[in-house]
């Protein structure tokens, strides 16, 4: 067990009142405890959104190449490393490409597990999670062409259930919002005929502003294809190893080579470390809220004020709030990702750590698109109530949702807005259901389901661009509900909210970042909610609400009122 931090370090927070003018202060006390938030030390390899480079055509050579399958994580790590080998000693002869090498393994090995066996702070961590198929919801498919809209293409891989992956083969990060050139950059490096070669990462959800200490690591957006890979399958799993390069972007074959034999030999352990799945070894000494209750009430008394008026067209508006847990023991953020799996099923799991970095780490129940080919998926998800103790109750609360008003306004606002986007940019749009219960082990919510297809898989980054933000975490109109945010939320959301998922030739998908948190090396961690705000809406119901939404979270930390000192002084709340 790590020791306990300091009382400088646990009580030193102080919490100051909703004014714009404040922001940037308590963006620094929210990142401050006995631990620095550290900038990245070492190298990446090479970073593909460097400048001009989206505009340029896709590298020369895409390639997977499948070796004999292992019985074991050992025999494949020995047969990648004498495979680079054997690539290194008769390289190709591309100037610009990216190559997967993998071992099917006969055992089904767990993805977190062999992560949390890579514990180089050196190296990159990302990690995501498929979510399962819904429960007792009707499929959705667009009807009306032929096939699958794959072209004629017969799908040759398996899905898998989780991938986790250390170290870097390309990087792509920029501190300006993501673009049509970046998605450009990062489409270079994938090919349909190499499906399994993705990027994973997320996009902040507010790229226009001005990121805080604790996401500086992250930018505007940070994707990644892992050098070394494992992917956890239904019936057994598969090791893999990637390696990229391009002359113009001055890392040489032989640079990629170099550092893939390097990752390899010194920083791969083939072992898997079991993790503790039930609840972590830890309790909260200190907590608090930004903003405080108080000013809470007062953002959202402005937002209905604005709703309410004439002034201006906004109808909804999400607020969200950031919680800093401070615990008695440092938190492992697979662990914690190991505890959110477990009842998270029917969500995505998600965990981001650029190297020496806080972790982002997840538990989204909502999905933002999935294409497969030209193919999309999408998902409206607004509402929220608690689940019963009984199922009676858990009927009867149920119910509650389905006909409250105020729900089915909010409700309403985000279904037919990604409807309306979807149609923007897609040739035919399904609605299925157009109204249905989606229960999660502790809260639920009102759901609907949208398919569409699009016109050319080049589209791919409108649909993403047209879908985020989504009435669902920021508003309506968005841009409105954006500048709301800005003016009145004193924190950074940073990738909260924003997307988060994967890029591939054939298909990519995207969750919502929300039901998150950002962990650093210290004893602090960030969880983060939000609620939306409509016509009708109580502030007090919706700071419950935020309460629930991060119950998750605070059950495993072992939450314990008695724990916490907390003061108010007047329309500032101290720590002491």
């Amino acid at each position: 067990m790590s020791p306990s931090p300091s009382s400088s370090s646990l009580y030193s927070g102080r919490l100051l009142s909703s004014r714009p003018a404040s922001k940037g202060l308590v963006r620094r006390l929210l990142a401050r405890d006995g631990s620095r938030w550290v900038r990245p030390s070492c190298s990446l390899s090479m970073n593909g959104c460097a400048a001009g480079v989206g505009d340029r055509g896709v590298v020369t050579m895409h390639e997977t190449r499948a070796l004999p399958a292992a019985s074991a994580p050992q025999e494949a790590v020995g047969q990648l490393r004498a495979a680079v080998a054997a690539l290194n000693a008769d390289p190709p002869a591309s100037s610009s490409g990216i190559i997967r090498i993998e071992v099917p393994i006969r055992q089904r090995g767990d993805a977190i597990e062999w992560l949390h066996a890579q514990r180089q702070s050196s190296l990159l961590r990302c990690f995501f999670s498929a979510r399962a198929p819904l429960p007792d919801t009707p499929a959705v498919a667009v009807g009306s062409r032929s096939s699958n809209g794959n072209g004629g293409h017969k799908e040759q891989w398996e899905q898998p259930v989780s991938v986790a992956g250390v170290g870097s083969a390309v990087f792509f990060r920029g501190t300006d919002p993501f673009s049509l050139r970046d998605w450009r950059a990062i489409k270079r490096f994938l090919s349909r005929d190499c499906p399994l070669i993705r990027a994973y990462g997320a996009i902040r959800f507010d790229a226009s502003s001005d990121a805080s200490v604790e996401w500086e690591d992250y930018g505007a957006f940070y994707f990644v294809v892992p050098q070394v890979e494992f992917s956890e399958l239904e019936e057994g799993s598969v090791l893999a190893t990637t390696i990229a390069w391009d002359d113009s972007l001055s890392w040489t074959w032989q640079s990629a080579v170099d550092e893939l034999q390097s990752t390899l030999h010194k920083q791969i352990s083939p072992c898997s470390v079991k993790v503790n799945r039930s609840i972590l070894q830890t309790a909260i000494v200190n907590l608090n809220h930004v903003p405080t209750k108080a000013s809470w009430d007062l953002a959202v008394t402005q937002a209905l004020r604005m709703i309410k008026g004439s002034q201006t067209e906004l109808v909804k508006v999400v607020l969200a709030r950031c919680s800093r847990y401070i615990t008695d023991t440092c938190i492992d953020p697979l662990e914690l990702l190991a505890c959110l799996k477990v009842e998270g099923q029917n969500a995505y799991q998600f965990c981001i750590q650029p190297p020496d970095a806080p972790a982002f780490v997840g538990n989204s129940p909502e999905q933002l698109f999935h294409r497969k080919y030209l193919n999309i998926s999408s998902e409206a998800l607004a509402g929220t109530r608690a689940r019963g103790k009984t199922r009676a109750d858990d009927f009867q609360i149920g119910q509650e949702l389905l006909l409250s008003i105020k729900e089915d306004t909010e409700f309403t606002i985000v279904r037919d807005s990604i409807k309306k986007k979807l149609e923007m940019i897609c040739d035919e749009v399904v609605v299925n259901p157009s109204k249905a219960l989606r229960k999660l082990p502790r809260v639920q919510h009102l759901s609907a389901q949208l398919a569409a297809r699009l016109r050319n898989e080049d589209d791919e980054f409108d649909i993403l661009n047209a879908l985020h933000p989504s009435p669902a975490v920021c508003g309506l109109p968005t841009e409105e509900a954006r500048q709301f945010i800005r003016d009145y939320e004193i924190f950074d959301r940073g990738m909260y909210a924003g997307p988060v998922g994967w890029f591939g030739g054939a298909e990519s998908e995207f969750a919502v970042g929300i039901r998150s948190a950002l962990l650093g090396k210290g004893y602090s961690t960030l969880v983060y909610a939000g609620a939306g705000i409509v016509e009708g809406t109580n502030p007090s119901f919706e700071w419950d609400e935020l309460d629930l939404k991060a119950s998750q979270f605070a059950k495993l930390l072992q939450y314990q009122e008695h724990h916490i000192c907390y003061q108010e002084a007047g329309n500032m709340g101290t720590l002491i």
